[in-house]
């Protein structure tokens, strides 16, 4: 792996996945001697949750709240 002229890594792609990093995540590095540690960052907020606000305000239906609240009640 090769360290680029920016000082950027390409994390392979097992590690992601082992991690569960996705796009967007934080990570934190920590040194302990000549080792350096790469961990999620706590402050992550879940895969659902990212993909969620992303969507959001993006859909349309063209219905009101009240007739979605409605079908969700089970209303007629």
């Amino acid at each position: 792996m090769k360290l680029r002229s920016k000082g950027q890594l390409t994390v392979p792609i097992e590690i992601r996945q082992h991690l569960g990093l996705h796009e967007g995540d934080e990570v934190e590095f920590t040194i302990h001697g000549n080792v350096v540690h790469l961990t999620r960052a706590q402050a992550n907020r879940s895969h659902g949750r990212r993909i969620a606000s992303r969507l959001r305000g993006r859909g349309t239906s063209g219905m009101s709240t009240e007739e979605i609240m409605g079908l969700l009640r089970g209303e007629d």
